[in-house]
């Protein structure tokens, strides 16, 4: 299932991106048309989709519905990647705690080593003069 619904987003994707090889049309320049025109033309759409779902109640239900169906499915596939990737995380982490550091070993064969230190850490710390004669 999953293969098709991949297989149809990136067909889709494919055909949007596919230029028209039919007749080009040009369309008729518009004259004088600025930034007010554009504003009255954005503000007159906005004052039609306000009004459609009082014009066209069916529509506006149906709409809701499909979008309350869909947001539904939505969370639920994000549960379950959600959890797909959980697993998968805890298994590895599983598989890491039980191999630990060791390089592949089982925790339980871990041989501690004796040389642990640096040379930093060997180097004697400093003790200042020795005022043992003085006062």
């Amino acid at each position: 299932m999953m293969f098709l619904l991949r297989t149809a987003f990136w067909i889709g994707v494919v055909l949007a991106l596919l230029p028209s090889f039919g007749p080009k049309q040009s369309a008729p320049p518009v004259a004088g048309f600025g930034a007010t025109e554009a504003v009255t033309a954005a503000s007159a759409t906005f004052g039609d989709v306000i009004g459609f779902c009082n014009r066209q109640p069916d529509a506006c239900a149906a709409g809701a519905q499909f979008a309350s169906a869909f947001g539904q499915r939505a969370e639920a596939g994000a549960k379950m990647l959600y959890e797909i990737v959980g697993e998968k995380l805890a298994k590895a982490e599983r598989t890491a705690d039980a191999t630990g550091a060791t390089g592949g070993r089982p925790a339980g064969d871990v041989k501690l080593s004796q040389n642990t230190l640096n040379p930093a850490d060997l180097t004697p710390a400093w003790r200042g003069p020795n005022h043992k004669g003085s006062i």
